[in-house]
């Protein structure tokens, strides 16, 4: 049967730390190749905070394939063709923000995956599979094995809930939405406080329980990562690459300047 290669999942399934990049500015298609030189596993390329356009999605979709990475795009909303569009142009994964209950996740699972876990609508020529014309029997099983599957919960609703959603069938990751989650909370910035710790521990238990794995978004200090993924944390959003550009950018401009004139 023909395989396709989703090193994100891999991971998790070795119960190993899967590591992405947040994609902001990035619209070229070598930066999947760029990535992988630099130790990343998959990269989250961002549709719901950036005017990335879909073709743009998908172009550095299938070069990253290509590159052994796995593309990963969180989509703006729930309606299914932002989901189907990303999948169909060559995305090895699915995000979707705010996601509170499981008859949401639900939706989501049938918007992403072929029958019979979903009802996603079938088509031919997939980038995924080199555009071969794979059986429709196999190709439907191929790809939705293949297709990594993430909410993002963001809120003490989806907190309270995190054990109905992870034990929706197809559903792979709880990706905590963290500086939402405390806004939402009422302690905005407090990324070590005690409510953080206690949803990630709810969180946490209701993948072990059924068999998912809990992600990490929006925590980037190394000790707060350290501490997190000590918890159980397994897909981990380590930064994005506006934030790296400026974190180097500024270190060279203040070296230089500090340089002392001859």
């Amino acid at each position: 049967m023909t395989r396709i290669r989703n090193l994100a999942k891999e991971k998790l399934g070795a119960g190993e730390v899967a590591v992405g990049i947040g994609l902001r500015q990035a619209r070229s298609v070598d930066v999947g190749k760029i990535m992988k030189t630099c130790g990343y596993d998959w990269l989250f390329i961002d549709m719901e905070h950036n005017a990335m356009a879909v073709e743009d999605a998908v172009e550095i979709s299938v070069a990253a394939q290509d590159a052994g990475i796995t593309p990963v795009v969180r989509v703006p909303g729930f309606e299914h063709y932002h989901a189907s569009r990303v999948l169909d142009g060559g995305a090895l994964g699915i995000v979707v923000p705010h996601v509170d209950t499981a008859e949401q996740a639900a939706k989501i699972v049938d918007n992403c995956k072929y029958p019979p876990i979903g009802h996603r609508s079938v088509t031919g020529a997939l980038p995924q599979l080199d555009f071969e014309p794979v059986p429709m029997a196999e190709a439907t099983v191929v790809i939705n094995d293949a297709t990594l599957v993430v909410v993002m919960l963001e809120t003490p609703q989806a907190v309270e809930n995190a054990d109905a959603i992870a034990a929706i069938d197809g559903i792979d990751v709880l990706l905590v939405g963290t500086n939402d989650l405390c806004v939402e909370m009422g302690i905005p910035g407090e990324l070590a406080h005690d409510k953080v710790v206690a949803a990630y521990e709810k969180i946490i238990a209701a993948c072990n329980n059924n068999g998912k794995y809990a992600g990490l978004g929006g925590v980037y200090t190394p000790d707060l990562m350290e501490r997190y993924i000590g918890m159980g944390m397994r897909l981990v959003l380590a930064g994005s690459d506006l934030s790296f550009m400026m974190m180097a950018a500024k270190e060279r401009a203040a070296f230089v300047r500090g340089v002392s004139l001859g």
